[in-house]
This record gives structure tokens, sequence and C-alpha cells, in this order.
């Protein structure tokens, strides 16, 4: 058993140069055993699973079809495809710097779009602010807040930002105060 594994130890050392995972042992011992199991024992000249067992595991090679004449035309080129993987030399790799504006003028901008809300569209007067937040729109930190309209239902509420509210200061101190009422309750 342990010649065995250090067999599989050293090609494993091959397979972590091709796939990287000789650390995950949980998925790599089973194909260990597999192989100590079905391979034929010097002093018994049987394998281990035919002694215990009574009979080999069925392996992939078994379900080969044995009345194919020649190889399969996609099979010819499999060992080649098997050896190439995507690598990507270290070396080549370089620390990203964020580019200046004015070093490319004619370079077009991407903006994230917003939503607009008008505040004639709005459903009437503001009742007050419900909650804050703090989003991100053109490289800027903006907030936003959730308002709730005189007469109208929780789901009329909207998300509007700072400029959109009709007196903006009244409603953001009675937040505030809502709030350290809250806290002081606790």
């Amino acid at each position: 058993m342990e010649g065995s594994i250090r067999k599989f130890c050293a090609y494993g050392m091959e397979y972590k140069d091709h796939v990287g995972y000789t650390h995950d042992w949980v998925t790599l011992l089973p194909a260990v055993q597999l192989a100590y199991n079905t391979s034929q024992h010097s002093t018994t000249g049987k394998s281990p699973s035919l002694d215990e067992k009574g009979w080999n595991p069925l392996l992939p090679m078994d379900h080969l079809k044995k009345t194919l004449l020649t190889m399969h035309p996609t099979a010819k080129d499999f060992h080649d495809m098997w050896k190439k993987h995507p690598v990507f030399p270290v070396s080549l790799v370089k620390p990203y710097f964020q580019t200046r504006e004015d070093m490319f003028p004619s370079r077009k901008k991407t903006y994230t779009p917003q939503d607009i809300v008008e505040v004639e569209d709005s459903p009437g007067p503001v009742k007050n602010i419900i909650k804050a937040m703090k989003i991100r729109l053109n490289g800027k930190d903006q907030r936003q807040y959730l308002v709730r309209f005189k007469n109208q239902t929780a789901d009329k509420d909207k998300w509007l930002a700072e400029d959109a509210i009709p007196d903006v200061n009244l409603h953001l101190r009675r937040l505030r105060a809502a709030r350290r009422a809250e806290q002081s309750h606790q």
C-alpha cells in the first residue's frame, strides 16, 4: 500500500503541475484506493479486490467497444488536447493603474443610468423620510432617501435624491430625531 501511495504522490506532483489539485485528498484518495485494489499483488498474484470480494470492479476501459477497429476521429486529437491547458505566464502580468482622463480626452466615458424622478411626478407633498441609503452614481457617493407621501400607502414610497425633496432639512431633522428616540428606548 505504501508503495502505491508513493507512486501516486510522485504522479501527483506531475498532476499538480497540470491541474493543481494535489492538496484535495478527499477527492484523490478514492483514485489511490481504486489503483491499489485493482493492481496485481506481488505475493498473491491477484488483486486485493479479487481476494476480498471475488471480483474486480469494472473500469472505464472495460466499457470500450471491443469490436472497434479504428480509433474514433475525435479521439486522435484527444491526447494533444489533454496536454494543453490555458496557462498565462506570470512574468507578463503587470499592476493595474487607473488611466487619467486628461491623457485620453477622446475616450468615451461610460455613465451608469439612474432613475430620474421629477418632483412634479411625485404623488403629493412629502409626509416624512423613512430610510436613508448611500449609493454610488458616476463615481460619486450620493445619498438617497425613501420618502413617504401624505395620504398615500407604503407601496407609493419612492427613493429620491436629496435635491429632489422639498424642505429636505426639516424632514432629515425629523428622521434623525426619530432614530435617536428609537435608540434611547432600547
